[in-house]
């Protein structure tokens, strides 16, 4: 049950991160594209490379949340998840405090650590191209 349990939690979380990062880079699923995201940043005070920034941080989350679903490589996309997410914490959620009903970091904080943790722990044994013993 351990290794259905770490395989829910990959493909929810790795497959939402994915479609973030689609979202970012593509404007698929109702995203705003590398434009709309840059322009948004410039609105933070990126101003300068915002378009460069909107593209890593859809890179991070496209490219993160693939390695986190597909269990190859976890550590890594762990790692761009994280990355992400703090950057997320200190540029938007930060000065909202902690609870997301203020627009806090709450909810990043909570993906941040199962992203660790499923790292710490390994992807279990239903992983996409080898089967691993965790």
């Amino acid at each position: 049950m351990v290794n259905i349990g770490l395989l829910m939690i990959r493909l929810v979380i790795g497959l939402t991160f994915f479609g973030h990062g689609a979202q970012k880079l593509f404007g698929w699923f109702g995203g705003p594209g590398i434009a709309g995201m840059g322009n948004w940043l410039e609105t933070l005070g990126l101003e300068k490379g915002a378009k460069v920034w909107a593209t890593l941080a859809g890179l991070f989350e496209l490219i993160g949340g693939l390695l986190f679903a597909a269990g190859f490589l976890t550590w890594i996309g762990a790692i761009m998840i994280v990355i992400v997410m703090i950057d997320a914490i200190f540029t938007v959620h930060c000065k909202n405090g902690y609870w997301m009903t203020n627009g806090g970091f709450e909810y990043n904080l909570v993906l941040i650590a199962v992203a660790i943790g499923v790292a710490l722990i390994g992807p279990g044994d239903y992983v996409l191209l080898f089967h691993s013993k965790s």
